[in-house]
């Protein structure tokens, strides 16, 4: 009992902090029909600079790092990314009402990372004095990537089964023997270019390779630095404006997805926050490291992965996934980062 009461105290000490603060009041505003309005290309500059930020920050502490000290956590943020989507693909997408596609889609959403949650989890982790990898914004691409193309794989396998149902000997044939595979392969070259040129993706990459490969150190920590709590909170801000005004696409779409989107970040921490007690036992990965994987477990992609559904998607309905996502997902994430924060101290300690 003594750990529930911490747990319960440890969460409602973080709302009353900044980070959640700014999402809280977001939503309260958007509730009341504020006007409160941010431009757009605010919105997208303040990400960009955060993206870079954590990117730069990775790539400075990856070029001091051992590199085998990262090859675990990395694998375990790509395997957990995985078993989410076919976390996805057994569940929701099987749900009574709920188009395979438009399931899997929302499971590469929710497999795939939130740049701003992890943000979030950073600067709660900071604020709190505790120490993490400096390399985990270089985890974001292993769990985001192999998410958003196993999701996108195996909703396309899924419609050629059902617009190509051609039986040969018993057996149906995706694609046409050898053809399939081809088809397959060509599908993940498409979806990696596609997710590495997206904004999100490049600036994160961006700021990984000038960490590692430049000296970037002077003017990160002059300017990403300094700047860094004061942009997240404008968007948080925003994200709790937005989160609001999304809840009303899930009027559209099968009540599943009310279900999906307030449970999976729960399920799908604790099952990022294992892989992290994995990691902890076999090379010594923090506590901090393991609530961050946790929180990336937890979270939705938000920036870079609605528009590469849209692009490899089409027919995928955006009110399922990016309302389940913003609107119950990302809000839910965010919320339960003192959970994690609150396991890890009473498993192994901050």
């Amino acid at each position: 009992m003594d750990i529930v009461f911490d747990i319960l105290a440890t969460m409602v000490e973080q709302i009353q902090k900044p980070t959640l603060a700014f999402l809280l009041g977001g939503m309260v505003l958007a509730a009341l029909g504020s006007k409160l309005e941010v431009p757009g290309p605010v919105y997208k500059f303040v990400v960009l600079l955060l993206l870079l930020k954590v990117g730069l920050g990775a790539g400075i502490s990856v070029r001091e790092a051992n590199l085998m000290e990262l090859v675990v956590p990395a694998l375990a943020a790509a395997a957990v990314g995985v078993a989410i989507v076919l976390i996805g693909m057994v569940t929701l997408a099987r749900w009574r009402g709920v188009s395979r596609t438009d399931g899997m889609a929302t499971a590469g959403l929710f497999g795939a990372v939130s740049a701003s949650t992890l943000a979030a989890g950073m600067a709660m982790l900071d604020s709190e004095g505790v120490t993490y990898e400096g390399f985990i914004g270089a985890l974001y691409p292993f769990m985001d990537i192999a998410a958003l193309v196993t999701a996108i794989v195996l909703a396309k396998l899924a419609e050629q089964r059902r617009a190509a149902p051609a039986v040969q000997g018993g057996t149906v044939a995706l694609g046409g023997g050898s053809g399939g595979s081809a088809f397959d392969g060509k599908l993940v070259r498409e979806i990696l270019v596609d997710t590495f040129r997206s904004a999100a993706i490049s600036a994160l990459v961006l700021g990984l390779a000038l960490g590692i490969f430049a000296k970037p150190d002077s003017v990160y920590e002059s300017f990403y630095e300094p700047l860094f709590r004061g942009l997240l909170s404008i968007l948080m801000l925003i994200m709790g404006m937005e989160a609001w005004s999304r809840l009303s696409e899930l009027r559209k779409v099968a009540g599943a997805y009310i279900l999906y989107g307030l449970t999976a970040p729960l399920v799908h921490g604790l099952l990022g926050f294992g892989a992290g007690l994995v990691a902890h036992h076999l090379t010594g990965f923090s506590g901090g490291g393991v609530v961050l994987l946790a929180v990336m477990a937890a979270s939705s992609s938000d920036i870079s992965g609605p528009p590469t559904m849209r692009g490899a998607l089409p027919e995928a309905n955006p009110s399922a996934y990016v309302g389940t996502s913003t609107g119950l997902g990302t809000p839910v994430a965010i919320l339960s980062i003192p959970l994690w924060m609150a396991l890890a101290d009473a498993f192994i300690g901050l």
